[in-house]
């Protein structure tokens, strides 16, 4: 058979690039590739980064789905299906919210593919595709496959040295697809960690779990074993790391230069709605833990949380700036259909727009408590314009010398004048300005 895998475009947010959309390689196509049996052709479409031409002539189309790219898959898969395609979905909204998804697609994959792939195609070749493929119990962590990193075209992306060393979380804020009925939360053994990483055959290491202390004994076996191989890395934590000193030293004699960290809120109250259990005080004690072992923080924060009001976006500015926190990641708080938030908004009648393609983290979709929507979205942009302005970079320049060139790097090349460096991508290939950054940055 021949096989169409497909990442349907992301949809940019005011403050994105093609930098932004072309950051990396979708390792769920790449895992699917992997798991591919061999007699078979597959071809990779990232819409990201590449034209989709419906007339591959292919057998069989695969889309993986996130919330916003839904109406574009659908898009997608009628035409497939009209040419008597038949079009299989799968994904973290599939996943999450597979009744919405299952009316659009001939077959839909809840949960892991590595079980059920090979069956979908023989399902599919002898002409009796089933309509749902479940498989969410009792799946281990050594069941995860590698992704087929040799097919990487890596001039294509910002960075394709992407590693996960687990799937899913054990926390459950309301607001996070974490919440979800089928989502598992599963670590993989060290050992297929430590082969993915030298299949890249690099030195600069981004981890892409949704929380890589989500078991904290065996992120600290993980870590024993990265002391020798002199990397360059960052991934995303949770406040809670604070709770783990001999972790944050690891974490930097192991070379962690980076920390994706879900502050969310600078108020308590605020937290406490969406079943967020990070503790506000601690947090300037945190910021000095990470900072004092030479490490940045990226910031997550979300606006238009019940108890946010409109003076919520200048007093969590001033409190960035004056923790010179690195650099940013801002949220308008988006209910995922399937979450617990969204159940909650949505019998409250607070859900005001359906239109998928919003839910992006960067529209207003409901009905804040405490200001208008007007008032939210103006808020989210104002706060990325201060937070970038030059007069807070420079009040943001760090104390640490170490990190002073990947802070200009990020705040200036990607955030800053980020149009500029993606426009450069039209005469250098993304993956060499990647490759660049990362050398001045570290010297790797």
């Amino acid at each position: 058979m021949r096989i169409l895998l497909i990442q349907p475009k992301m949809n940019k947010r005011p403050m994105d690039t093609d930098l932004k959309i072309r950051m990396s390689p979708s390792l769920a196509l790449l895992t699917l590739l992997n798991l591919t049996p061999d007699g078979h052709e597959v071809i990779m479409v990232n819409e990201n980064a590449e034209e989709l031409d419906y007339d591959y002539g292919t057998d069989l189309v695969g889309i993986t789905i996130t919330l916003d790219v839904l109406p574009r898959a659908k898009n997608i898969a009628d035409v497939f299906r009209k040419r008597g395609v038949p079009v299989v979905a799968g994904g973290i909204h599939v996943t999450c919210c597979p009744e919405d998804c299952l009316p659009h697609f001939d077959a839909i994959c809840i949960g892991p593919a590595e079980r059920v792939w090979s069956r979908i195609i023989n399902d599919a070749k002898g002409g009796k595709l089933c309509m749902v493929y479940c498989d969410t119990k009792d799946f281990r962590g050594d069941e995860i496959a590698s992704p087929a990193y040799n097919c990487i075209d890596r001039q294509k992306y910002l960075y394709t040295n992407i590693v996960l060393s687990s799937r899913g979380c054990p926390n459950k804020c309301s607001f996070c697809y974490n919440s979800c009925k089928n989502r598992l939360y599963i670590r993989r053994p060290i050992s297929d960690v430590i082969k993915d990483i030298k299949t890249l055959g690099t030195r600069h290491i981004l981890f892409i779990d949704d929380n890589f202390i989500g078991d904290y004994q065996y992120t600290g076996e993980l870590l024993n074993e990265l002391q020798k191989m002199n990397l360059v890395w960052s991934a995303a934590v949770t406040t809670r790391v604070l709770d783990y000193p001999e972790l944050l030293d690891l974490m930097s004699m192991t070379g962690c230069r980076s920390l994706f960290i879900g502050f969310e809120s600078i108020n308590a109250e605020s937290l406490e709605n969406v079943n967020k259990d990070n503790k506000v005080e601690r947090y300037e004690a945190l910021v000095e833990a990470i900072h004092n072992r030479g490490i940045m923080i990226n910031a997550s924060m979300v606006f238009g949380l019940d108890g946010d009001d409109v003076g919520t976006f200048e007093r969590t500015l001033n409190w960035l700036v004056k923790m010179r926190i690195e650099t940013l990641t801002s949220h308008i708080l988006t209910p995922y259909p399937g979450t617990e938030l969204y159940n909650r908004m949505e019998s409250a009648g607070r859900i005001v727009i359906y239109d998928l393609s919003k839910y992006n983290t960067a529209n207003v979709v409901f009905t804040p408590k405490d200001m208008t929507a007007q008032e939210l979205f103006n808020g989210y942009r104002w706060m990325y314009r201060r937070f970038y302005s030059f007069k807070n970079i420079y009040r943001r320049y760090p104390k640490n010398k170490t990190q002073r060139k990947p802070y200009l790097i990020f705040n200036l090349g990607y955030r800053k004048f980020g149009r500029l460096t993606s426009a450069i991508t039209h005469f250098i290939p993304m993956g060499v300005l990647g490759k660049l950054a990362a050398r001045i940055s570290y010297k790797i």
